[in-house]
């Protein structure tokens, strides 16, 4: 850059000086043209040896891959005691299409993110949804790749059917999470309070144990553990939000 400089700078002074002395129009557009060229090489030299240098930077890296602990069919141990889910799968077929090395560190939400907030982690996959206020925030997101709401379950037999039960209740919710942003957006508008957990199963056990009346989760997830595990819960269609995609972040 110093040398880009030196060169603009040496060709004004120039252009400058041969004007102050009668030099010809043409002698100076010559010149002019002739630093102008110097300058171009030089800057297409500097972003090829940029190039070069990231290349060799990140050549030999294994990025360090946050996630959460259980989020099925997203993230999750199965029987074999392998971690495995969609987003495992996907970061999987994408790092072998580009060609690098990672490492999953199975944190949990809340690690995940500070993780990645630390440097501790280049980036974490674990069902995040893309929303503005995160990206106003200083998140960073591939494009969607899966859309999912947030819906409300309840105890399986309880007779909860609309927004307008939980005045005076309680609803669980994961913290730091699109369903905990989800309820705190309506929570003064239905008057329930909120009770905050690390992970979504011990968040189903407040509400199946009857300490919550209601839990708030991404809809297929819940699903998925209320046929998979036999969990005595159930969903409430006309109580969960418009879409979101899950990025990347």
């Amino acid at each position: 850059m110093k040398k880009k400089v030196m060169v603009m700078v040496m060709a004004a002074a120039m252009a400058a000086a041969m004007t102050a002395c009668g030099g010809s129009k043409s002698a100076t557009a010559d010149t002019t043209a002739a630093a102008a060229d110097t300058t171009a090489a030089d800057t297409a030299a500097e972003s090829k040896a940029d190039d070069t240098t990231a290349a060799a930077d990140t050549s030999d890296k294994t990025w360090v891959i946050a996630t959460d602990t259980a989020f099925k069919p997203f993230e999750y141990t199965d029987e074999s005691g392998n971690f495995v889910g969609i987003d495992m799968d996907i970061l999987k077929a994408i790092a072998e299409d580009q060609g690098f090395k990672y490492d999953v560190q199975v944190l949990g939400w809340d690690a995940s993110i500070a993780a990645c907030q630390a440097g501790q982690a280049d980036g974490m996959i674990a069902g995040a949804s893309i929303t503005d206020e995160r990206k106003n925030s200083g998140w960073i997101f591939s494009d969607g790749y899966y859309d999912a709401n947030q819906s409300m379950a309840v105890a399986e037999n309880s007779d909860i059917t609309g927004f307008d039960d939980l005045k005076g209740k309680k609803v669980a919710v994961k913290t730091a999470s699109m369903s905990a942003d989800y309820a705190e957006s309506i929570k003064d508008q239905y008057g329930f309070e909120i009770t905050y957990f690390e992970d979504s199963p011990t968040m189903y056990q407040d509400v199946i144990q009857g300490n919550s009346v209601a839990c708030v989760e991404d809809k297929p997830i819940i699903q998925d553990w209320i046929v998979s595990k036999g969990l005595a819960l159930k969903t409430v269609d006309a109580m969960e939000s418009d879409p979101a995609p899950y990025g990347f972040a």
